[in-house]
């Protein structure tokens, strides 16, 4: 017996996996950062004695609170972003574009009768990803937003002491999560 031009009688929810499995990586990568207390502890802030010691406690520090700092510079980004709407319509837009072109298709694109494989809507969401962000102000609002997250994480990494941190690295990212 086939199946061929029967309907299912319940249709896949490709976009309801996708969010499950998207929120399960998120909460695992937000799962592996350090203590926010770990990391703003007022006493342990100082300016470092020599240009050698500063290069190593930005070293230690990026090391240790890396994902504190990736959520820190988004943080910052998104606030950037905030004080420009039009840049996070602009943001919204092209994400849109990107999630109903091409992350949550499952059937090829037809226009007109012509198939439109993969390879094709990439270069269109790419190309046109570009020509948005180049012919908006786009770029400069996201440059500034990523400028001033990473200053903060650098000067958080030059005044913050490495100490105690090495104490508190044997239990590694999973033994101190939030």
């Amino acid at each position: 017996m086939t199946t061929y031009g029967t309907i299912p009688a319940e249709l896949p929810r490709p976009s309801l996996s996708m969010i499950l499995q998207a929120r399960e990586q998120i909460g695992s990568i937000v799962g592996s950062r350090r203590k926010w207390e770990d990391m703003i502890k007022i006493h342990a802030l100082n300016l470092p004695p020599n240009v050698n010691e500063a290069a190593r406690r930005i070293q230690t520090n990026v090391v240790f609170f890396k994902t504190n700092y990736v959520i820190v510079v988004a943080l910052l980004l998104f606030l950037t972003l905030l004080l420009h709407p039009v840049s996070l319509i602009i943001i919204a837009i092209i994400a849109g574009a990107w999630l109903l072109q091409y992350f949550l298709r499952d059937n090829p694109l037809l226009i007109y009768g012509f198939v439109i494989d993969r390879s094709t809507i990439i270069t269109v969401l790419t190309l046109f990803t570009i020509a948005m962000v180049f012919l908006t102000d786009l770029m400069n609002n996201i440059m500034t937003g990523v400028f001033f997250g990473l200053t903060v994480v650098l000067l958080h990494g030059l005044f913050r002491t490495v100490d105690d941190l090495a104490a508190g690295d044997e239990k590694g990212v999973n033994g101190s999560q939030c």
